[in-house]
């Protein structure tokens, strides 16, 4: 919830400084977090959604597999580090020649440790997903 608040926050803040529009790296990098904050929030069904090509009409077994894995990656996170405290962006790209955006987020960990991860974004009819 709390980078729907943020979106808003930032959305406010432009409009106040007379920005009219969103650039597609903070488009490409709010839709990610949230994804991730999904899947730290145990939402795997709605992290899944963000992933580009994959429908929930996919095979029920595929579908399954990976929410399986959702689940076992945050678990064994929970085991090495106290799991995933926080998703941070630090930074967007965007490749005009493969046409996607990269961001760049830190994910902070319960022990104190962080790790910097990059999520490949494209955007199709106006909503970001992940690669």
């Amino acid at each position: 919830m709390r980078w729907k608040a943020g979106l808003l926050a930032l959305i406010g803040c432009m409009s106040i400084l007379g920005c009219s529009e969103v650039t597609p790296e903070e488009q490409a990098s709010l839709a990610a977090k949230g994804y991730y904050q999904h899947l730290i929030n145990g939402e795997y069904e709605q992290f899944l959604q963000g992933k580009d090509r994959l429908s929930k009409h996919s095979e029920p077994d595929y579908w399954d597999q990976l929410r399986d894995n959702c689940h076992q990656f945050i678990h064994q996170q929970k085991e090495a580090h106290r799991g995933i405290h926080e998703v941070r962006v630090v930074n967007a790209k965007t490749d005009t020649v493969q046409k996607y955006t990269n961001v760049f987020m830190m994910l902070c960990f319960g022990d104190s440790t962080n790790e910097e991860i990059v999520v490949p974004m494209v955007e199709r009819d106006g909503r970001w997903y992940m690669r």
